[in-house]
């Protein structure tokens, strides 16, 4: 599962690579208008509904002609703003973003820090994780950053132990102590939440969380500490756009004592303000 859906991910960003770099001299030609508005592309929750917030409340007295493009995956976001479909993005946190351009050759960057999203532990059957039964099946999100971050979440708790160093590089080949004997179903991050009817238990990221309906500070078994943790969710760019004036516009914008405020009042602890 694991190795066949890397291959899909791979296969489909250097597909949306390729048709970027057909189109290359256009598309760096509307990257380089900042005369126009700023596409955003941006996962829908919490991401979009921060940004729209942004749109309808602060950009028009700061000047800021703002779109906001929606996507459901975690490369075509990427991809668009590789090759100029899209001006900058919201979406992923810097340990996702670096591996990323390490895999497909990419060259975007981070412009500033905005909120986290506390990955979580879900389960319909149990009340607490220490109630999982020996051999329950978890479901995990399969790439690389994520599977880490969710092994490293389970490592946190005391329900395994992994191999010292290992970070979010952490696959189940790094296990060195699984008391319970849990074992580990590796599915696409946005499936994790929909998986939580044939699994004992599911790690999902705070966006799909959200959108799931679930409360990550009320309804997760465990649940990511915000201090200190370096998975903060960040608006970034293509390497050279960092100075455009419409970029450092939002930057500003989605750091401010309003966005601070909304990300609070609606989110209620399932997003945390980075800033």
């Amino acid at each position: 599962m694991r190795n066949t859906a890397k291959i899909t991910t791979a296969v489909l960003a250097a597909g949306a690579l390729t048709l970027g770099l057909t189109a290359c001299g256009a598309d760096q030609d509307a990257a380089s208008d900042t005369s126009g508005p700023l596409v955003v592309a941006a996962s829908p929750v919490p991401h979009a509904e921060i940004l729209n917030f942004v749109k309808d409340n602060l950009a028009e007295k700061a000047g800021l002609d703002l779109e906001v493009k929606e996507f459901t995956d975690y490369v075509t976001p990427n991809t668009a703003t590789e090759d100029g479909s899209v001006g900058a993005n919201y979406f992923q946190t810097q340990p996702y973003l670096d591996d990323f351009n390490k895999k497909n050759g990419t060259h975007i960057v981070s412009v500033v820090d905005v909120h986290l999203e506390p990955l979580g532990l879900y389960s319909h059957t149990v009340k607490k994780a220490d109630e999982l039964k020996s051999g329950a099946t978890i479901a995990i999100p399969n790439d690389t950053v994520n599977e880490g971050r969710a092994l490293q979440l389970l490592a946190a708790n005391g329900l395994l132990t992994l191999k010292d160093g290992v970070g979010t590089a952490a696959t189940p080949a790094d296990i060195t102590e699984n008391p319970k004997k849990l074992t580990f179903k590796e599915l696409e991050a946005a499936q994790t939440p929909r998986s939580l009817d044939d699994v004992d238990a599911a790690v999902v990221n705070g966006n799909y969380a959200i959108e799931a309906d679930l409360k990550p500070a009320e309804d997760a078994l465990v649940l990511e500490k915000a201090k200190d943790n370096p998975n903060s969710n960040l608006l970034a760019v293509k390497e050279g756009q960092e100075d455009d004036p419409r970029v450092k516009k939002l930057a500003k914008l989605l750091t401010s004592p309003e966005v601070k405020k909304f990300i609070e009042d609606t989110y209620a602890g399932s997003v945390l303000p980075s800033f």
